[in-house]
């Protein structure tokens, strides 16, 4: 079944975080989930799929060790 989930089962969704900074070599190693889209110029964004609430919640944590300034945050279309 495309698109269903079992109850109380989240599905993974993608997300799309944009940093006010551009993020090093270094740290974007410490996310290996994610994927980054880095252009002159431009801040930096880190997308992937976030597979349920509890991963979502560590990444933010995890910025917020890393130093990572975070401007905008959402979800992207499936």
């Amino acid at each position: 079944m495309t698109g269903r989930h079992a109850p109380g089962e989240e599905a993974a969704v993608r997300y799309e975080f944009t940093f006010t900074e551009p993020v090093p070599d270094l740290l974007a190693a410490e996310l290996p989930e994610l994927d980054r889209s880095t252009v002159t110029g431009h801040p930096t964004t880190l997308y992937g799929r976030i597979e349920d609430m509890a991963h979502l919640h560590g990444l933010l944590a995890r910025f917020r060790v890393l130093g990572l300034d975070m401007t905008d945050m959402h979800r992207l279309p499936d």
